[in-house]
C-alpha cells in the first residue's frame, strides 16, 4: 500500500518516519516537491519518496494530510482525491490559541469531507504531538492511542490497520461527526501541553478494563 504524506513540517516529517518503518511505500509531498524531506530522512536510513503533491496524491491509497488547517483550502484545486483514503488530522486552533475556529455542529474533518467530494476521508491522528514520533510511540510498553473516526467503515479499518502496524494503538471512533469531540480533545491536549506546562511528551489515553 502507497501512503503519500503532504507536508513535510515536524508532524508529516514523524509521520513518514514512522511508516517508513512498516512494509508500505511512503512518498512525502510538499511545495518544493518533497526533495528536502526525503533526503532528510535518508540521512538516518529510512527510504521514502519525494513527489509533488499532484503526484503523490495519484500514486497513492492513503494520502495524509499533516498540513495546518488554514493551508487546506484550495487543495482539491492541486490534486484529484477522487476515489484515496484522505486522512485528516487537523485541529482547526485560532491563531491566539484561545479556542477552535470550527465547533459545534462542525468539524476541520467535515469541511475537508466537503471540499474533496470523492474523497473517503478519515479522521485521526489530530491528538497525537510531532514530538512523540521522535521518541516512539510508547510509553513504558503501553502504546499512544489514536482515534479513528469515518463513515468509511472500509477506509476506516484500512487505517485502522495500518496505523497499528506503525505502532499506534489504533481506536475505532465511529463515524466522522465525531471529530467534533476528537478536535476539542486535540485542542485540550495542546492546552496541557503548552498553557498548562506539561510539555510535548504526553498523549490522551482512553482506558478499558
Amino acid at each position: 500500500m502507497n501512503i503519500a504524506i503532504l507536508g513535510t513540517g515536524n508532524i508529516g516529517s514523524g509521520l513518514a518516519r514512522t511508516f517508513a518503518k512498516t512494509q508500505h511505500g511512503v512518498v512525502v509531498a510538499d511545495r518544493n516537491g518533497g526533495e528536502a524531506a526525503a533526503a532528510k530522512l535518508a540521512e538516518d536510513g529510512l527510504t521514502v519518496q519525494a513527489a509533488g503533491i499532484a503526484a503523490a496524491v495519484a500514486q497513492a491509497d492513503i494520502v495524509i494530510l499533516a498540513l495546518p488547517y488554514g493551508a487546506i483550502a484550495g487543495l482539491a484545486d492541486q490534486a484529484d482525491f477522487a476515489g484515496k483514503i484522505v486522512v485528516d488530522l487537523t485541529n482547526p486552533i485560532k491563531g491566539d490559541f484561545s479556542g477552535l475556529v470550527v465547533s459545534g455542529e462542525n468539524s476541520a474533518a467535515e469541511e475537508i469531507a466537503r471540499a474533496l467530494p470523492g474523497a473517503r476521508v478519515v479522521k485521526a491522528f489530530n491528538t497525537v504531538f510531532a514530538d512523540l514520533y521522535a521518541e516512539g510511540l510508547s510509553f513504558n510498553g503501553t502504546p499512544v492511542q489514536t482515534f479513528v473516526a469515518s463513515d468509511d467503515d472500509e477506509a476506516k479499518q484500512t487505517v485502522i490497520s495500518v496505523s497499528g502496524e506503525a505502532g499506534f494503538d489504533a481506536r475505532n471512533a465511529g463515524g466522522l461527526a465525531n471529530a467534533r469531540y476528537l478536535e476539542p480533545l486535540g485542542f485540550m491536549n495542546i492546552q496541557f501541553g503548552y498553557m498548562l506546562g506539561q510539555g510535548t511528551q504526553i498523549a490522551p489515553f482512553w482506558l478499558t478494563r
